[in-house]
């Protein structure tokens, strides 16, 4: 099975940074969508330590991915990145399949899984 979605290098690093500093080494990645935000659908990223059963697991610069089963068609083809510029630095979220983005950056629309908007 091929990877469902891409950890830039950069990206890599700044997750591997942050599993250190709490402590979470020996985590998995949790990488889903769920509804919500002013578009429709929000993505969520955090660490766990539990793996359902039926979540999709992978491995990507030494990072142990997993994802479930719902958001899997939804955040098919994603790259994640992280851009440092001069205000900061964050994590950036590509989805071929988003049709629409919240202005702030948030939530997005897909064709098929809409969701409720809510406010920004």
């Amino acid at each position: 099975m091929t990877d469902i979605l891409t950890i830039s290098e950069a990206a890599s690093f700044q997750i591997k940074d942050m599993m250190k500093e709490n402590g979470e080494e020996n985590s998995y990645l949790r990488v889903g969508v769920k509804g919500g935000g002013c578009s429709g659908l929000s993505y969520g990223m955090g660490f766990e330590q539990e793996v359902n059963d039926d979540d999709i697991q992978f491995e990507q610069h030494g990072i142990k991915v997993v994802v479930d089963k719902e958001s899997e068609p939804i955040i098919r083809g994603v790259k994640i990145d992280f851009k440092q510029s001069m205000m900061g630095g964050g994590f950036t979220i590509d989805n071929p399949n988003a049709i629409a983005n919240c202005g702030c950056g948030s939530s997005f629309r897909t064709a098929t899984n809409v969701g409720k908007p809510e406010e920004c």
